[in-house]
């Protein structure tokens, strides 16, 4: 057995909060959390370069200042090359920025890395650091997309301290990791991976992005739950926080912004993947639109928006007679806690009630829908296939229901509206505080204030 030094110390840190104590228990007391606490050996640092990040450039010295003295400069974006991955980042890379992106295994994250990075390098200098594949696998990668790789620079390595010292040297101006779970610093003795070792690595890292102006990417893995692995304090030190969803066996994938200090949050991203590699879709509404040969009950056409992107998809219901003293209420890609708040709003204010009847609910394409807007489409879509009544096909909705039963206003009704009519929907119903002044050509709006009236309007 090896022995463990005298200076080093065995600590339990919550990979929750990141708090930590000498001992181990069940629940955090930090914040509460059961079964969070991981057991890492930590040695005291003994290099000055240490308390800098792992970077021995020397810190300005920092000064007091009013905040009306500090010159706010334009950020300058640098284009990816990928149209959509501009979207979701705000515009474009900033220097010095750090980008923690995650998803689940096979997705798709090192793909769409190494596909940016091949574009950026024709441009400036970019290096992409590996820790979990050899070089050749990513050569072989390259070469299957078919991707310019004469300027990319590649490097394997796993060490922290070594990677600052070779990256000092040619300077890149983008810089991927993949992924920070593999990465470890030698100032500690606990396993890569662990909540020490995923927290110091990127503390040194982001310290070097923001020293340098170096656009940072970071690759994060995710845990069963979904949610990125290590701690979350993680997700706090980085700028920016992107998560790559999708289904694997399905042929596109979604970007999602989920933190974004130099851009609107809730962005979203859409590609195709094939056998080239991850493609932009320019018209994302044309893909999450099933356009059925024959009308069918239970489909009703949400104008949502996601971020600065107003997007159509199409919400089905099914519902049937249930064989449980218990209904079921089952919602993908929207809240089930909200779908059982709005049958009982249909049955209290609209008198159409569902207690012997399951409901199922889906959004076409893998979509989440987070915003209140798609309300009046899921209590429309869930009558539809109640009463096995198509809606018509050129109908499209939006629209937050209340428990008082009124139908509320949403942002940008306008810009929902004309994403509407240019995919030729012929009629909308809008909350009546979302009605326009002036009708748009080819678009007749109905505009309704309680729940009962949308029924009527059906």
């Amino acid at each position: 057995m090896v022995p463990v030094s005298k200076a080093a110390k065995t600590l339990y840190i919550c990979s929750e909060c990141g708090a930590q104590t000498a001992k181990w228990a069940g629940q955090c007391g930090d914040c509460g959390a059961w079964n969070t606490l991981q057991e890492t050996v930590a040695a005291p640092a003994t290099k000055t370069a240490s308390r800098l990040g792992g970077y021995a450039g020397e810190l300005p010295d920092a000064q007091i200042q009013r905040l009306s003295d500090v010159v706010a400069q334009q950020t300058e974006r640098m284009p990816t090359g990928l149209g959509e991955l501009d979207r979701v980042l705000g515009g474009g890379l900033v220097a010095g920025s750090v980008v923690l992106i995650g998803g689940d295994p096979g997705i798709g994250k090192s793909t769409l890395l190494v596909q940016a990075l091949a574009l950026l390098a024709g441009q400036m200098p970019a290096l992409y650091v590996s820790g979990e594949e050899s070089a050749e696998q990513i050569s072989l990668r390259a070469q299957r997309l078919g991707l310019p790789t004469g300027k990319l620079q590649l490097l394997t390595e796993t060490c922290v301290e070594r990677i600052l010292a070779l990256i000092a040297k040619d300077r890149p101006r983008v810089l991927v990791l993949d992924s920070i779970q593999t990465f470890f610093t030698e100032t500690l003795q606990s396993a890569p991976g662990s909540v020490a070792q995923v927290r110091e690595s990127a503390a040194r890292l982001v310290r070097y992005a923001k020293q340098t102006g170096t656009a940072l990417f970071l690759v994060g893995h995710v845990t069963k739950e979904g949610a990125l692995a290590g701690p979350r304090v993680l997700e706090h030190m980085v700028d920016t926080v992107l998560y790559f969803e999708g289904e694997s066996g399905g042929p596109f994938r979604l970007i999602r912004a989920i933190k974004n200090r130099f851009g609107a949050v809730n962005e979203l991203g859409v590609f195709a993947m094939t056998d080239k590699g991850l493609r932009e879709v320019a018209n994302p509404s044309a893909i999450f639109l099933s356009r059925h040969e024959q009308q069918v009950a239970g489909s009703c056409i949400l104008v949502t928006r996601e971020g600065t992107r107003p997007l159509l998809v199409e919400v089905q219901a099914l519902v049937d007679q249930s064989p449980l003293a218990n209904p079921r209420r089952v919602a993908l890609g929207l809240e089930q806690n909200r779908l059982s708040m709005l049958l009982a709003v249909l049955h209290r204010h609209g008198g159409i009630g569902m207690f012997d009847q399951d409901v199922f609910l889906n959004v076409v394409g893998g979509v989440r829908v987070t915003e209140p807007a798609a309300d009046l489409s899921v209590l429309l879509a869930v009558l539809s296939s109640f009463r096995d009544q198509p809606l018509s096909g050129d109908l499209a909705t939006f629209g937050e229901v209340g428990l008082a039963g009124e139908i509320r206003p949403v942002p940008n009704g306008q810009e929902r509206l004309r994403e509407a009519a240019k995919h030729g929907f012929k009629r909308v119903i809008v909350p009546r505080a979302n009605a326009p002044k002036k009708s748009i050509e080819g678009l007749e709006l109905v505009a309704v204030s309680r729940i009962g009236e949308a029924i009527e309007a059906i």
